[in-house]
């Protein structure tokens, strides 16, 4: 099992939230951390859904091109024919 590593990091905030924060019982660390964990699978979510276009764009044009590989054998709305 791998025990997650910690690093320092620096991080300026607004000196009245903070101590609103501090006097609330807040932990700030804990909140950053979870709004970044966020926010990096938002980022990665968003990095995959530009990839799948880019990859379902050039299937796309492919099967323009050339067919769709299995077009010989499909039963139902776009099909050839089955022979």
């Amino acid at each position: 099992m791998t025990v997650p590593t910690n690093r320092k990091s620096f991080v300026r905030l607004e000196a009245a939230v903070l101590d609103q924060a501090r006097d609330l019982g807040i932990n700030v660390t804990a909140v950053a951390e979870a709004a970044l964990r966020r926010a990096v699978a938002e980022a990665s979510r968003q990095a995959k859904l530009t990839d799948n276009v880019a990859v379902a764009a050039a299937q796309s044009d492919w099967q323009a091109r050339t067919g769709h590989p299995l077009a010989e054998i499909m039963i139902g709305p776009g099909a050839v024919s089955r022979t």
